[in-house]
């Protein structure tokens, strides 16, 4: 408590009752103030750094496990106080524990035996539900999770739209019409079969392994990019299912998409409508080819319009996306457990 100051007198000596109690609320009242008369006295006294999110990678999404040591999220991705780890050691010290869907077993028993209090479990998958198997066996098992489905705990799209201020366009010289790169091709999938009625009206330039054309990963935006319109068809069909094949095949490589996936309004949640051409644009596939070989300068042009406002971002780093739960865990829901995993996928 501070020093009491000293209290006015009256001319003849002692103070009065009124001065008392005034002096007694100023210096009460000074008492109070003091966290704002000298903020910089109390923010010593705050700790200067909280315990970071230990993120506990259960097994690495990927074949081969980067570099992940150190303060990588800040480094990286200018995310602080995030600490990513591989280390099983360190389970009970985990805030959150990740557990990609392609690296679960058929059961349980390589997961850990117990779950400390407060911590939470997050299932992970970029595929989808047609690609997904074995879900059923994962009922009350998981907090959150972190898929390409807006809908999801903590979001990880394939790329996104960012904004920028180049307001410039840039056309990459074509040299071909249309082109494809396609590894897994199936004739049962929807994609084989518009592609093959589509290729009765005009020639696709075909790329990939299964047409015995394998591209290296610096040689396929190069390819794509000399053609005016590319297929950027998905494997199957399902909301917010719009992968690297639009992101980075098709608007990175500066060509037109033309896209096999969910419905247009979907894709307008992502990108712009004048961005791309949906297939179910068209009442059949041949006034789709007659639009892309009739089709003039000034018209072509119009679908990079989006470049004078926005560049692509990919999202390619599997450090990046586990990072942003770091970003999302204030807000996330506690005390949640998906009773019915595949239920939801699926839906």
């Amino acid at each position: 408590m501070p020093r009491a100051l000293p209290l006015p007198r009256l001319p003849w000596g002692r103070p009065s009752m009124k001065v008392v109690v005034t002096t007694g609320v100023f210096v009460t009242t000074l008492w109070n103030l003091r966290p704002f008369l000298n903020p910089h006295r109390v923010s010593r006294e705050v700790p200067s750094h909280t315990e970071p999110l230990v993120v506990l990678v259960w097994e690495w999404p990927s074949k081969q496990v980067p570099n992940i040591s150190g303060d990588v999220c800040r480094e990286l991705y200018g995310i602080a106080g995030c600490s990513l780890t591989t280390q099983r050691r360190l389970l009970r010290r985990a805030h959150v524990v990740v557990f990609p869907h392609t690296r679960l077993q058929a059961n349980r028993d390589t997961l850990p035996k117990e779950k400390p209090p407060g911590q939470n479990w997050v299932w992970v998958s970029l595929e989808s539900p047609s690609n997904t198997k074995a879900l059923s066996g994962w009922n009350q098992t998981f907090n959150w999770v972190m898929t390409y489905r807006r809908d999801s705990d903590i979001f990880i799209p394939y790329g996104k739209l960012v904004p920028n201020r180049s307001a410039t366009i840039n056309i990459p010289e074509k040299t071909s019409l249309v082109s494809w790169v396609i590894s897994n091709y199936h004739r049962t999938q929807r994609r084989a079969e518009v592609y093959r009625n589509l290729s009765k009206y005009l020639h696709v330039d075909i790329y990939g392994e299964a047409n015995k054309k394998p591209l290296c990963k610096d040689c396929l935006l190069p390819v794509t990019s000399k053609s005016k319109f590319y297929l950027a068809f998905e494997n199957s069909i399902h909301q917010d299912y719009i992968t690297e094949k639009l992101w980075r095949n098709a608007l990175l490589a500066g060509t037109v998409p033309v896209v096999l996936g969910p419905p247009r309004a979907n894709y307008e949640q992502f990108v712009p409508a004048d961005s791309f051409i949906h297939i179910d644009d068209f009442g059949s596939l041949a006034e789709l080819a007659t639009f892309l070989k009739t089709m003039n300068s000034s018209r072509y042009q119009q679908f990079f319009s989006w470049q004078k406002r926005y560049s692509v971002k990919l999202y390619a780093d599997w450090r990046e996306r586990i990072c942003t739960i770091c970003t999302a865990y204030p807000s996330l829901p506690r005390g949640h457990v998906y009773p019915d995993l595949e239920s939801w996928f699926k839906t």
